[in-house]
């Protein structure tokens, strides 16, 4: 079974971007403009990871993981971010919400593939449960 990648990202160049390589890459998506979205697909969907930019209307990346996290359903899918907003603080911030990385954009595409295979990877090794679901 290919696995299903949630990508909220509300620039529809970016997400289109996004999408299109994870599905030549043989992955499946959905793809959401914004965090509100995204927490609804989650629960509905249950993908297999979710990559989420921070700034995106109705709900930034920022909450949308933290309602993730704080969900029994949900807890256990990693998160990763992809945003232009990179500081250490940024970050910081990115990875005490529950995140399992902080990329900064742009970024290549092979090291954003690269991360997606590490991260699916760990969970099915059954790593995939975080402590504090």
């Amino acid at each position: 079974m290919r696995a299903l990648i949630l990508v909220a990202e509300d620039e529809r160049d970016i997400r289109d971007l996004l999408v299109t390589f994870l599905e030549i890459g043989g992955f499946m998506t959905v793809a959401v403009p914004n965090g509100q979205e995204a927490v609804k697909q989650a629960v509905d969907r249950r993908p297999d990871l979710i990559l989420l930019d921070v700034r995106m209307p109705r709900m930034d990346g920022l909450q949308a993981c933290a309602a993730l996290k704080a969900m029994p359903g949900t807890c256990d899918i990693p998160v990763v971010f992809l945003s232009a907003y990179a500081s250490k603080q940024d970050v910081e911030k990115g990875l005490a919400v529950g995140a399992e990385r902080y990329l900064a954009k742009p970024i290549e595409l092979e090291d954003l593939n690269q991360n997606v295979i590490e991260i699916l990877m760990q969970g099915k090794k059954g790593s995939r449960k975080r402590l504090h679901c």
